[in-house]
C-alpha cells in the first residue's frame, strides 16, 4: 500500500481547533473563510490566491461537482448545513478533536460538543486562559478541559507576556498535574504584530515553566524557530496548524519544521474555524505532505511510523487521550 494511502487511514488527533459559524455567507464572505482577512475589500483578492483555486478544485472533485469556485459555492448553498458540515468533517477521518472555547465566541456558532457529533468523533475543551481567571486555570483539568491556549501574541507580543498570562501559568504549574499550554505563534490576522509572534520569544517562559509541557500553534513563517525550540527543550512541542491549509506548499514547510525537530515533537492539527471546508482540506493537505517528506527521508516502515505519531499517537500521549 502507498504511503499517501496507508496515512489517510489513521484517525487523526485534531489537537487544535475551533467551532464554526451557522450561516449562510454571500460569495465574498465565504472567500473571506478561506483567509485570515478581516478587510472584505481585500475577499475577492483571496479568490486570486494558488491556495483558493487549489481548495475549489479539491472540494469540487470531493463532492463530485465542477472543480470551480462557482460550482463548490452553488452546492454549499443548496444543501442543509449540518449535513453539509458532517460530510466534510467525517470524510477526516477524525478520532479526537481538542476545540478552543475561546473563538468563535460562545452562543456564536457550533460549539465543541455539536462538533464533535457532527465529526462522529469524540471531542474535549481547550480553556482560552484570556476569557477565564487563574482559579479557572488552577482547576481545569478537573473542569474537563484537556489543555490550556494563550493568545498573548495578540495582547502585546510574545516578548511582553503579560502578568496576568504569568500567573496563569503559575496556577497551572502548582496545581500539581500541568496542563499541556498551547501558545498561538506567527500569522494570524491583522490584529497581531508578526515579528512580536516569534515563538523564539518564550525562551524565558519555557525555562521557568519547565514542567509545563508548551505547544506551539501555527508558527508560520517561523517554523525554523518553532522546530529549534522542539529540538532543545524537552518541553516544547509544536504543529503547523493554520499554515496548513492556508499556504501553497506545505511540504516545504513540513520538510524546515523537520529539519532540527523529532518527529516525535510534532502535532497535527487544522486550526480550522468558522467553516469546516478547512477541516477536510488541513487532512488531505496534511497527509499529502507527509506522505512527500517522509518518504523521502524515510524506509517505508520507518515512513508510517514516522505519520503515524504526528497525524496521532504523539498528540495521544501529550494529551492523555484514552
Amino acid at each position: 500500500m502507498a504511503l499517501a494511502d496507508t496515512l489517510s487511514s489513521v484517525a487523526l488527533v485534531d489537537h487544535h481547533a475551533h467551532g464554526i459559524l451557522a450561516e449562510a455567507p454571500t460569495l465574498n464572505e465565504f472567500r473571506g473563510l478561506f483567509s485570515e482577512s478581516t478587510d472584505p475589500r481585500q475577499w475577492p483578492h483571496i479568490a486570486t490566491g494558488l491556495t483558493y483555486r487549489r481548495a475549489m478544485r479539491e472540494l469540487g472533485h470531493h463532492f463530485g461537482v465542477d472543480p470551480t469556485e462557482a460550482a463548490v459555492y452553488a452546492h454549499r448553498k443548496g444543501r442543509g448545513f449540518e449535513d453539509y458540515a458532517a460530510s466534510l468533517l467525517r470524510a477526516t477521518n477524525t478520532e479526537w478533536l481538542l476545540v478552543d472555547d475561546g473563538f468563535p465566541p460562545q452562543g456564536t456558532g457550533i460549539e465543541w460538543e455539536r462538533l464533535g457529533q457532527l465529526a462522529d468523533c469524540r471531542a474535549l475543551p481547550v480553556l482560552r486562559i484570556e476569557t477565564h481567571d487563574s482559579r479557572d486555570v488552577a482547576a481545569a483539568r478537573d473542569g474537563g478541559f484537556v489543555a490550556l491556549k494563550t493568545i498573548a501574541a495578540y495582547r502585546g507580543g510574545l516578548d511582553r507576556v503579560s502578568d496576568d498570562i504569568v500567573a496563569a501559568l503559575e496556577a497551572n504549574e502548582v496545581s500539581g498535574d500541568p496542563l499541556p499550554v498551547q501558545v498561538h505563534c506567527g500569522f494570524g490576522d491583522a490584529d497581531l504584530h508578526l515579528w512580536r509572534a516569534d515563538p523564539s520569544y518564550l525562551k524565558p517562559l519555557i525555562e521557568r515553566f519547565d514542567d509545563t509541557p508548551f505547544v506551539l500553534l501555527h508558527c508560520y513563517p517561523f517554523v525554523r524557530e518553532a522546530g529549534w525550540l522542539a529540538h532543545v527543550y524537552g518541553n516544547v512541542w509544536f504543529d503547523l496548524s493554520l499554515t496548513i491549509p492556508h499556504i501553497s506548499r506545505p511540504a516545504e514547510h513540513l520538510r524546515e519544521a523537520l529539519e532540527l525537530a523529532p518527529v516525535s515533537k510534532l502535532l497535527y492539527a487544522s486550526d480550522a474555524a468558522r467553516t469546516p471546508e478547512l477541516y477536510y482540506l488541513a487532512a488531505k493537505w496534511w497527509r499529502e505532505a507527509l506522505a512527500e517528506v517522509l518518504a523521502e527521508a524515510l524506509s517505508p516502515v520507518e515512513a508510517e511510523v514516522a505519520g503515524r505519531a504526528i497525524l496521532r499517537d504523539n498528540a495521544v500521549g501529550l494529551y492523555r487521550l484514552r
